[in-house]
């Protein structure tokens, strides 16, 4: 069978699990987390073979990972990088497309882990908030403010320059430029994302050889490297998450799992019975599990929970 593309996300997850199994004492139920997993997609099954198939090399070249070291929250993220950096050393990144390395991510000046969220604030003044899952490279040089948006989703509120340096974003969908401005760019699956909150923007596709395109305050686009699109009307939420808040209206639920999976470590589902009911409504990102609990009193579904790793929203 022909290899599947793995990306960050599969990535990291194989390495996530392949720490949480060798804790001091092993649980049932992450077990029992672990193989629903691997039948959720085959490419957890193949990310996971990989990882097994570097024994060896983890415990030759990080032999603390093959033993039980999870004494905090911040150890365990550690331990995982080590793992996820040697299975990409090892040839894992050879498959990988640029935009789903997570090679660039790893090495990114800023990056949040899932679930955090943290705020920048640049040479110039200006303030990058980065949301969960995020990474971006500052290039400041005489002549130009560049932030390379790697993955997740930020937002920017420039501050005037003495120099009169443009200020861009670029992502592998294109460039955008700020013409004074609060914005939010959002990088997902080969295509960008960006909300103007205040003042305009200025989008070039990475491909297009056209004038770029002007998306004023109110006004949202989509574009990838090919396509620049045509500027929309935005939520006036789009930015609930530097409140630490998420807030939708009239979502289809499993648009919302999917959205609320950003921001929880381990895998969130939904079933398909339940998919098309719909959900409104502000929701505070502190506690996912929280949020998880309060649907359960408000639609007709129950949760599904195979260790904290492993949650899937059901009928009743």
């Amino acid at each position: 069978m022909r290899p599947l593309a793995l990306d960050h996300a599969t990535l990291e997850a194989a390495a996530r699990w392949y720490v949480d199994l060798r804790t001091e004492v092993p649980d049932a139920a992450i077990r029992e987390a672990h193989r629903r997993w691997l039948e959720c997609d085959p490419r957890h099954v193949q990310a996971w073979e990989r990882l097994n198939r570097l024994q060896d090399k983890l415990g030759q070249v990080a032999p603390g990972i093959a033993r039980p070291t999870l004494t905090s929250a911040r150890a365990k993220r550690r331990d995982v990088l080590k793992v996820l950096s040697i299975v990409l050393a090892a040839g894992g990144a050879g498959s990988l497309a640029w935009n789903t390395t997570p090679l660039p991510t790893l090495m990114a000046d800023q990056r949040t882990a899932t679930g955090e969220r943290r705020r920048v604030r640049l040479d110039d003044g200006s303030l990058v908030r980065l949301n969960t899952a995020t990474a971006v490279d500052i290039r400041y040089s005489a002549s130009l403010r560049e932030i390379h948006l790697l993955s997740g989703e930020i937002q920017i509120e420039t501050a005037p320059d003495q120099q009169a340096r443009p200020f861009i974003v670029h992502t592998p969908s294109g460039s955008i430029r700020a013409l004074g401005t609060r914005f939010v760019v959002r990088y997902d699956a080969q295509r960008t994302r960006v909300s103007v909150q205040e003042h305009a923007v200025e989008v070039r596709s990475a491909n297009s050889l056209g004038p770029a395109v002007r998306v004023d305050a109110g006004q949202q686009l989509d574009f990838d490297s090919n396509d620049t699109g045509t500027a929309q009307r935005s939520s006036p939420q789009v930015d609930a998450w530097t409140r630490d808040m998420l807030v939708i209206d009239d979502w289809r639920l499993e648009d919302f799992i999917t959205e609320l999976q950003r921001y929880r470590p381990g895998h969130l589902g939904c079933a398909p019975a339940v998919a098309d009911l719909r959900i409104s409504g502000a929701f505070h990102l502190g506690s996912s599990d929280a949020i998880l609990d309060n649907l359960t009193s408000t639609l007709p579904v129950r949760l599904r929970r195979f260790s904290r790793y492993w949650t899937r929203v059901e009928a009743i």
